[in-house]
């Protein structure tokens, strides 16, 4: 999860320090990733690599649970069991890349946001197949970016207190889907009379079983978090999930659907029960099932165009942030605050996240989680291949995914959208210009169930102001392009109605 604010104004892919030198070093592994120029160990490598594995293993649980929940134009769903294997695999593969390419400290896996928006906005209008090729899509523009150094321009439209406030308002969007599907915040039933669309719990009770598990889960992982408890998101899950086990046995609530009619009572997505294998041969069928034609004729070139714009703004702002912060907590960083090899780091995260998409896991990017690792010693790319290695042996453990239920994988939601909502006090809510911008892309998200949406509304708004009071040279062109397509894409009911 790439939760850090892109701090830096500039991007400069081809400004990289030179590397250090430092003593002899002692082997070949040594000499490729300069381990002892950087003043590492082996020892302390594989310590960091650990380290961040474990800060971020809950990835392999959470992202097959938030895309299984989603469904496709035709009500397909995604098995989770080939999420888990899939999401492990390509966070694998792609943390060795970066290691082996980059030589730099930062792992990699499904990002949260856009797995959201893969499975909540994308998939709704057309077939899975079709939503993992706009991943793809999106992973190659990207790239095409960072190749053309177009990435800069892109980076640079977007004012930071902008960025800063789709970020925030990403979490709050995770932080609602994590509270909604654990049933803590329900809608009302239009039936019911009331004006109000959402209650807490049911009738405004906490009354059920999976509920009392998603708060005292709750609470122990906001309490691992506060003590600093290093993998604390990952080991609420397990608690929580152990927990949900026990309860299961006892009371035996059942699922939240039985025999098709919904049961209100009942635990999301899975029952916690323990599945008859714990080790097996990882499911890689969701491999290769992408389709990047589609898309087009089934949903429009302009709400396809839109899907991959909000892909990419949602994708890449944050990997920025993350690398620099990274390379700032291990000393890794030039006199213009880059990192060594910054340009193999872009083109690592672009190509990760069309292997995501390949992999019909969602685009994988960066994970701010991996400065535990260098807060552990670990300085270079070595401290991937360990991170690697053990997200390739999760792999075989996917079928424990099916064994937990929303109750207990959304408190971290809850959690994750905690430490995206601290970035904005980075934003100027003295100055109107920017903040109404800022209020309307945060709020809009979660409200309105929707990434685009306040993407949109944020630049949309932004560019409006700016021209109202007189400051238009302060908008890039490329931004008015962005908001004429936002505009087009909010019109496109009524455009639809007129032109067709």
């Amino acid at each position: 999860m790439s939760t850090a604010s892109a701090s830096a104004n500039d991007e400069s892919p081809t400004a990289s320090p030179p590397e250090r030198s430092g003593p002899t070093p002692r082997n070949g592994l040594d000499r490729f990733f300069q381990v002892s120029a950087r003043g590492s160990t082996l020892g302390r490598e594989v310590r960091g690599g650990f380290a961040t594995f474990f800060t971020m293993a809950y990835i392999v649980v959470l992202n097959p649970l938030i895309l299984a929940a989603g469904v496709d134009a035709t009500g397909a769903r995604l098995p989770v069991t080939a999420l888990a294997a899939g999401t492990a695999l390509v966070a694998g593969v792609m943390t060795i890349l970066m290691g082996v390419v980059a030589r730099f400290p930062l792992a990699l896996a499904a990002g949260l946001g856009v797995n959201a928006l893969v499975a909540y906005e994308i998939a709704p209008e057309m077939t899975w197949a079709d939503a993992m090729g706009l991943v793809v899509i999106e992973g190659v523009v990207i790239g095409v970016l960072v190749l053309t150094g177009l990435r800069t321009a892109v980076f640079r439209a977007v004012p930071t207190p902008l960025k800063t406030a789709i970020g925030v308002g990403i979490g709050l969007f995770l932080m609602m889907i994590g509270l909604v599907d654990a049933g803590f915040v329900r809608r009302i039933p239009d039936a019911s009379g009331t004006t109000v669309p959402v209650e807490l719990g049911i009738g405004g009770k906490l009354t059920t079983w999976p509920l009392l598990v998603f708060c005292l889960g709750l609470l122990f992982t906001l309490i691992l978090f506060v003590r600093r408890v290093k993998g604390a998101i990952l080991i609420g899950i397990l608690a929580t999930t152990v927990l949900a086990v026990i309860v299961e046995a006892i009371a035996h609530v059942g699922p939240s659907f039985v025999d098709g009619k919904p049961n209100p009572d009942g635990w999301a997505l899975n029952v916690p029960t323990l599945p008859d294998k714990i080790l097996d041969l990882p499911d890689l069928s969701l491999l290769g099932q992408f389709n990047v034609l589609d898309s087009w004729s089934r949903a429009g070139w302009l709400v396809v165009i839109m899907f991959v714009f909000t892909l990419l703004i949602t994708d890449f702002f944050d990997t920025m942030g993350t690398m620099v912060a990274v390379g700032q907590e291990g000393g890794l960083l030039d006199a213009a605050g880059m990192p060594p090899r910054t340009r193999e780091i872009l083109l690592v995260d672009s190509v990760a996240a069309a292997a995501g998409g390949a992999a019909s896991v969602s685009s994988n990017t960066s994970f701010i989680e991996s400065a535990s690792g260098v807060a552990e010693g670990a300085r270079t790319g070595v401290a991937n291949l360990v991170t690697g290695v053990l997200f390739l042996l999760a792999m075989f453990l996917a079928p424990l995914v099916t064994v937990v239920p929303f109750e207990a994988a959304s408190t971290a939601l809850v959690v994750v959208g905690f430490l995206m909502m601290t970035a904005v006090r980075q934003i100027d809510w003295t100055d109107p210009e920017i903040a109404i911008p800022a209020f309307l892309a945060i709020t809009l998200m979660p409200f309105t169930y929707s990434i685009s949406n306040g993407i949109g509304a944020g630049v949309v708004s932004y560019v409006v102001i700016k021209l109202a009071v007189g400051k238009a040279r302060q908008v890039r062109p490329l931004l008015y392009g962005v908001a004429v397509l936002f505009v087009l894409y909010f019109l496109r009911g009524p455009l639809e109605s007129a032109l067709f």
